[in-house]
């Protein structure tokens, strides 16, 4: 493997680590912290462990560790509270800090790349509308999964979930979470797809046009 192509890899998962320690040193909160940062935790070694035999395009690497940094920011702070978000919420003149959403945005177009990349490189997916309707869907999934986690949390801990569902007041926090996941999907598909082919080309993993 060319030495250069390991060097954005090892780098991002260097600035990956060395947030994820930061964070977790004196996070507001120690719970919420472990559920926010355990999707890092749990990908980053699946990723160093397949990265030889599967390795990804620049692209996914850099959207991947975009997507992780979100997640620790928003676990050191929690995401109602995160200082990113009460700025823009100044700015943008908003009802409430907006960084969750942001992390739904992410939570959509990453798997989205992820997913779209896996299908065509493994050719299990032929034709482009049954690619972006899959990946969609599976999109949808993952966020409506995830929901689901947040209700199984509510219930378990009752108020000591707040930091971690981060509703701020809003009864529709669940549906605007999945539909800033459907359009994190949507938007990451269509400005991103075609530089993914490119990409996905150079390491011989699509041959054929769709």
């Amino acid at each position: 493997m060319n030495p250069n192509s390991e060097r954005l890899p090892l780098a991002l998962l260097g600035l990956v680590a060395i947030a994820l320690v930061l964070s977790g040193i004196t996070p507001f909160d120690r719970a919420t912290w472990w559920m926010e940062v355990a999707p890092v935790m749990i990908a980053a070694p699946l990723l160093v462990a397949t990265h030889r035999r599967f390795p990804l395009t620049p692209l996914l690497h850099v959207l991947i560790a975009a997507h992780a940094l979100v997640l620790i920011v928003g676990g050191a702070w929690t995401y109602a509270k995160v200082p990113f978000g009460f700025w823009l919420q100044d700015v943008l003149a908003l009802d409430r800090n907006p960084y969750d959403r942001i992390g739904h945005f992410m939570q959509g177009l990453v798997p989205a790349m992820v997913a779209r990349e896996i299908l065509l490189r493994l050719r299990v997916v032929r034709g482009r509308g049954w690619l972006f309707y899959i990946v969609t869907s599976l999109c949808l999934a993952i966020s409506a999964l995830y929901e689901l986690i947040e209700w199984g949390a509510a219930v378990a801990l009752g108020q000591g979930a707040d930091a971690f569902l981060g509703t701020q007041g809003d009864p529709w926090d669940t549906q605007n979470d999945m539909a800033m996941a459907l359009v994190g999907a949507i938007t990451g598909q269509l400005l991103l797809g075609r530089w993914q082919d490119r990409l996905i080309g150079r390491l011989g993993g699509l041959r054929r046009p769709l």
